[in-house]
């Protein structure tokens, strides 16, 4: 028998990706509610207790309504994509591949990790965990996004403006993927962010830079590069390797990817390092991370309608 799954917030970008992964899986079958009623507390509060799995693509403060819309004892078992509770106590972190499979699968609450913070989390925390880069140093993480992952306001502003080339954003820093970056890595300073708007519609750059040489037991990038590639060996999704052109490049054409790279780059001393993950900010940063954690929580094969 088909699992049921309500996806609150169907009608936005994310919501639409999670519905096409979903497309066509005899597994699950979609609870659906027409343009009328899916505003309406009283049809969401139906779907969301009726469902096996609720999906959330809400604002915060919406998906915290979603979540006291559905009773305490429902089956309902949920994951929210937005940031409502991603550092929330009684909620799993939705990337199996640094919480654990068995954990996902287990979960009843799961929240799903920042697009960006899935780049810098995916980097640091196989590197902190094995002692190879101190957890007190004061790290910065530049990164660049496809517009799709503002929302439909900034989707059109870029698709109406052709003269947006760069868009700078949070420059008052206190950027909403922080706290899951310093919680989730374990840092011991918050890192400074410094994320930004490209004309593409999807794909994303998130680089930690290392001045190798000047911080206390850090270690040779062969090291960082080789404790990647462990800790990553058995993924399906995220891949540690190396590059062999001398530039990495996004391009506007990209095609739909739930998959991550992730490289080391270094000088030849091994005094600086880049660290660099490349993903689709909709894909493993989004809508593909929420179907990854689905198919665990439902049993089934952790790729299934994944695109890799």
């Amino acid at each position: 028998m088909a699992q049921t799954i309500f996806i609150d917030g169907a009608a936005g970008t994310t919501g639409l990706e999670i519905a096409d992964r979903l497309a066509g899986r005899p597994e699950f079958a979609l609870i659906t509610l027409d343009d009328a009623r899916r505003k309406d507390a009283a049809a969401r509060r139906e779907a969301l207790n009726e469902a096996d799995f609720a999906i959330l693509c809400l604002p915060d403060a919406a998906a915290r309504e979603a979540v006291a819309l559905i009773d305490e004892g429902s089956k309902t078992r949920v994951i929210d994509a937005s940031t409502a509770h991603r550092v929330a106590s009684g909620w799993i972190f939705g990337f199996p591949e640094v919480v654990g499979r068995q954990v996902v699968a287990g979960a009843a609450r799961v929240s799903n990790p920042g697009c960006y913070s899935t780049g810098f989390i995916a980097l640091m925390t196989p590197l902190i965990r094995a002692g190879l880069l101190p957890e007190d140093w004061p790290y910065t993480v530049n990164a660049v996004s496809g517009y799709s992952g503002g929302g439909k306001a900034l989707i059109e502003r870029f698709e109406e403006d052709a003269d947006i080339a760069w868009r700078g954003y949070a420059l008052a820093l206190g950027h909403k993927h922080v706290p899951e970056m310093q919680k989730k890595v374990g840092l011991v300073h918050p890192p400074v962010f410094s994320p930004a708007v490209i004309p593409a519609h999807r794909g994303m750059v998130v680089e930690v830079p290392l001045p190798l040489e000047a911080m206390r037991a850090a270690a040779e990038p062969a090291a960082l590069r080789a404790e990647l590639a462990r800790f990553y060996a058995d993924s399906p999704v995220v891949f540690a390797g190396e590059c062999e052109d001398s530039e990495l490049l996004l391009r506007r054409s990209r095609e739909p990817s739930d998959r991550m790279e992730l490289f080391v780059f270094a000088d030849a001393e091994g005094q600086q390092a880049r660290l660099v993950a490349v993903l689709d900010n909709l894909g493993k940063g989004a809508s593909g991370a929420a179907v990854q954690s689905l198919n665990l929580m439902a049993g089934l094969p952790e790729t299934a309608g994944l695109r890799l």
